[in-house]
């Protein structure tokens, strides 16, 4: 996590949105803020992001269908949804989606702070931590640091290699689709940068040459798999 938490706000009101992105930002929370649902996906996947506050009504895109996707992309991220409305089958359809938590306006902003620290320092204590390293077969690999050892030799990746290389840990042994991935890191999925994708991965393989165990799928029209067949975990 960066020294000040990065936060994602997606807020249609501008008088509002503008008020509370001051007073995060004055709280020590640094903020991206977008003021219209169909420009959010974009947004958050140019940047990384510790937590995600989601206007529930917006035009366009509503907050609903952002986190149903944002949790597709990324199933870890905090998310807290803000809403005009208190009603039930609301409050349980975000909580369905994936929410951490669910605020309804008008509310204190003491207590938006309040949750937005206890949720971050529950994801440090769970996740975040953890996420810096990897044990990959036989490897070593410290995403922070950018590095891969194996042996007494070690590796220093290039930064998309790295990003790459974690999204395929956090995915271990199950599906990356392409477009998550080119979306996430590259920005866009277009041919271009497809290809390019496909040269990383390339370099990625040839990294893992001296452990069998270790192997980055294809999955035909689909995405990849970074397989590893015998038990590891996250150190």
């Amino acid at each position: 996590m960066s020294p000040k938490p990065h936060i994602f706000l997606v807020e249609d009101d501008l008088s509002f949105g503008a008020v509370l992105k001051s007073y995060l930002e004055i709280h020590d929370f640094d903020v991206d803020w977008i003021d219209d649902g169909k420009h959010a996906l974009d947004q958050f996947n140019k940047n990384r992001f510790d937590i995600c506050i989601l206007d529930v009504m917006l035009p366009n895109v509503d907050g609903f269908t952002i986190g149903t996707e944002i949790r597709k992309q990324n199933q870890g991220i905090p998310i807290l949804f803000l809403t005009a409305k208190n009603l039930r089958d609301d409050v349980l359809k975000g909580y369905k989606i994936g929410a951490d938590d669910y605020i309804t306006k008008p509310f204190d902003t003491e207590v938006l702070i309040f949750k937005l620290k206890a949720i971050l320092k529950r994801q440090s204590g769970n996740r975040v931590k953890e996420s810096d390293f990897y044990q990959i077969g036989s490897y070593l690999f410290d995403f922070k640091l950018r590095t891969l050892e194996h042996d007494n030799s070690k590796q220093k990746l290039s930064p998309k290699e790295a990003e790459l290389l974690k999204m395929l840990c956090d995915n271990r042994n199950e599906l990356l689709p392409r477009e998550t991935a080119l979306k996430k890191i590259w920005g866009d999925d277009g041919y271009f940068t497809a290809r390019s994708m496909d040269v990383y991965l390339t370099k990625l393989r040839k990294l893992f040459a001296d452990d069998s165990s270790v192997e980055i799928l294809n999955i035909h029209g689909s995405g990849f798999m970074l397989e590893i067949q015998k038990s590891t975990s996250s150190k």
